[in-house]
């Protein structure tokens, strides 16, 4: 077993998390279960793999800025429920 139940029930409570015993008992195995998974990857030789921060080689896909036309004062204007002809009217939050 590569976690016990009070180790699990340990994590718990630093979680602030209230489990009942059959929860516990359910979640002991089901992290033992995950752990023995992971622990097969220490069995694996990777010795002549490069470290590697992600699976692909990523490169970022920039595009060339390019200058456009935006709208006009009066169609933003008309995008809200509320304006006076130069700004958004919104509620007074104080």
């Amino acid at each position: 077993m590569k976690i016990t139940q009070k180790e699990v029930e340990r994590v718990a409570q630093l979680a602030r998390l209230y489990l009942s015993q059959q929860e516990l008992e359910t979640m002991t195995g089901q992290l033992d279960t995950i752990l023995s998974y992971v622990a097969k990857l220490d069995e694996l030789d990777t010795q002549e793999v490069r470290p590697t921060t992600h699976a692909f080689s990523l490169c970022n896909a920039f595009r060339e800025d390019e200058v456009i036309c935006s709208l006009s004062q009066a169609e933003a204007l008309a995008n809200g429920p509320r304006h006076n002809g130069e700004a958004f009217m919104v509620p007074r939050i104080l």
